[in-house]
């Protein structure tokens, strides 16, 4: 076995980088526009890992220059009125991109208030038609979190074409669109999920193995090609025996780093990329609408 280190894929420095420039693009198109981009993240109840994303992302757009319309609903909020809401801002001209933040609380239809924004302001990229134009392999707004994977891939020089790519996952958040990216980049794919029988004899044939399902240490270094880009994308928050949380991915870090040639940190990964790509698609839209 060799005593490599995996390399680290650092998604906060690249995020950094990405928004460095979407500050210059904000700069030059702001003055044809006469207004800057504008955001509504749309928030309901008070979910504490939901607030923190919501900050996140708030922050975002102000460090880059795009105005937040974001709203904060009480947690006993109706279907209407958050139908209402998103109809508000489909018409208002100062908003480019509209995002409801997930989970909502279990009286609300998530899918049914995604369906309502339009296709042209869906930062999250999760609308069916966003999501049609991604499986046709037409221009559209892109899921966030598998672009910005697909991009990190990209910046490390880890090309897709003709690699075993396995996907553990299978939500219409990031499995699903993750394989349709990886497909589009000419990579062979495997989705595993929940039902797959011997998950550990899959994984160890990717070159590429992206677990997204939310599981502390699902992938230990026995399930892991000597070799393999990991790309982490759960995020889970654990506790201490001494009371504090922390957040970990799906991958057993400290054992799949010694095998592993390439593995993304939890924090500092898919996350931020997730941001950059969020913005990036505002400013997408943004520019379209010009």
């Amino acid at each position: 076995m060799s005593s490599a280190i995996a390399q680290l894929l650092d998604g906060k420095a690249l995020s950094q980088r990405i928004q460095t420039h979407l500050i210059q693009q904000i700069q030059q198109l702001e003055p044809q526009k006469g207004r800057p981009p504008g955001l509504a993240v749309l928030m309901v109840g008070d979910n504490p890992a939901s607030a923190a994303y919501v900050r996140n992302k708030e922050r975002a757009c102000t460090n880059v220059g795009i105005a937040s319309f974001g709203k904060h609903f009480p947690t006993k909020t109706t279907q209407a009125e958050l139908e209402q809401t998103i109809q508000a801002l489909n018409e208002d001209d100062r908003v480019d991109g509209i995002l409801v933040q997930l989970p909502l609380p279990p009286h609300l239809d998530a899918v049914a208030l995604l369906n309502q924004i339009h296709p042209d302001k869906d930062a999250d990229g999760l609308h069916p038609v966003n999501m049609g134009r991604l499986l046709r392999g037409e221009p559209g707004l892109r899921s966030c979190t598998p672009a910005g994977v697909m991009w990190m891939l990209q910046e490390y020089g880890i090309n897709p074409k003709g690699k075993h790519a396995v996907v553990v996952g299978r939500s219409i958040l990031v499995g699903k669109p993750q394989s349709l990216m990886l497909l589009e980049a000419n990579a062979t794919v495997t989705i595993a999920h929940s039902q797959t029988a011997d998950l550990a004899a899959i994984t160890r044939t990717a070159d590429i193995l992206i677990p997204a399902v939310g599981r502390p240490g699902l992938i230990t270094a026995d399930m892991v090609k000597p070799g393999a880009a990991v790309i982490d994308v759960g995020m889970n928050r654990v506790t201490e025996p001494d009371g504090k949380s922390r957040l970990v991915g799906d991958v057993d870090y400290d054992s799949v780093q010694a095998i592993a040639g390439y593995l993304t940190p939890v924090p500092g990964g898919v996350g931020p990329m997730t941001v950059a790509m969020l913005l990036k698609n505002t400013i997408e839209s943004y520019e379209r609408r010009i």
